[in-house]
């Protein structure tokens, strides 16, 4: 009796143990961005608070392809090999290269200006299926009501020169739609084979009389957000964007998703995949609340008074 009460009395404390004793392996694929980059500093920052300590039970796998996408593919072999818990997967070809690479182990998508569904990476938002859940949000169905409020903050502007690429060709197509009810005279700025020449592209917007510049959304372009945002600055032409962090950097305005919440809340998904749940029972999540940011500095340097009816409706208002 003595010995078999030992032995039931081991066996949750083994377990217990074991389950203490865990480490958990997440992989994170990224094309452009290092780790040090905001986003995931907000991703391991959420992951801390849910219980997780690098070098205790959890231990990060980060592969970094540079911009060069056709690296992806085989940073999402090794961290197959290495059979992560779970990948988290930060743009359309980390998504793609992560799913190309194994269909069981479980990813974690941030679908940002692309449609998972129509790409074949889930079935639909309410059941992925599959082995891909995560969050999706498509800048291009907040653009006119952006362009609204650039309009609202500039009431004397005739003339907007519109920075887009080929990636943002659905964008535009809001901006001119938006546009028909409004009367501006826009610029289209398209440009072409990354790296882009942004210098150039302001050269071009000021000569043709360009009053303020609103920048479409793409990767390759948030890349590059600071030095866009300083040259808007030097030629003093107010600007708008779709993330905060252009105005952190030195824009004039953002309307959009709070893009580092968007990353805590892809930890939140992580969280429950290392917790068991299964990506086709963890529908994909879609942003309800969407932020107004203005650059009140930049504002002032560049000679701008903004609308009180606006600074009033901020969510964040940069001093």
């Amino acid at each position: 009796m003595a010995v078999m009460a030992g032995g039931l009395l081991a066996a949750p404390l083994a377990a217990q143990a074991q389950t203490a004793g865990k480490v958990y392996l997440v992989g994170i694929l990224s094309a452009a961005n290092p780790r040090s980059a905001s986003i995931y500093q907000a991703f391991e920052q959420r992951l801390r608070e849910l219980g997780y300590v690098e070098g205790q039970n959890l231990a990060i796998e980060f592969r970094y392809a540079e911009g060069k996408v056709d690296r992806l593919p085989g940073l999402a072999a090794e961290l197959v090999r290495l059979n992560v818990n779970v990948i988290v997967a930060a743009t359309d070809p980390a998504t793609r290269a992560a799913k190309g690479a194994t269909t069981s182990i479980p990813i974690v998508m941030l679908a940002i200006n692309y449609d998972p569904i129509t790409l074949g990476y889930i079935a639909s938002l309410a059941r992925p299926g599959a082995n891909v859940t995560g969050l999706f949000f498509q800048h291009r169905e907040l653009t006119a009501k952006r362009f609204g409020l650039f309009k609202e903050m500039l009431p004397t502007a005739s003339r907007v020169a519109v920075l887009s690429d080929s990636e943002t060709v659905d964008q535009l197509k809001e901006v001119e739609a938006a546009n028909r009810s409004v009367g501006l005279k826009l610029q289209p700025l398209e440009m072409r084979n990354p790296p882009y020449d942004f210098e150039s592209v302001f050269r071009v917007a000021m000569r043709s009389g360009a009053e303020a510049l609103f920048v479409l959304e793409s990767a390759f372009i948030f890349r590059e957000r600071t030095q866009i945002a300083q040259l808007g600055l030097k030629h003093r032409l107010p600007t708008s964007f779709a993330f905060q962090e252009y105005v952190q950097a030195g824009g004039l305005t953002s309307y959009g998703v709070n893009f580092l919440d968007m990353w805590r809340r892809a930890a939140e998904y992580a969280d429950k995949v290392l917790k068991g749940a299964k990506p086709p029972d963890l529908p994909v999540e879609r942003p309800t609340k969407f932020e107004l940011v203005i650059n009140v500095k930049t504002a002032k340097t560049i000679g701008l008074t903004i609308p009180q009816s606006l600074l009033g409706r901020a969510d964040e208002v940069i001093q």
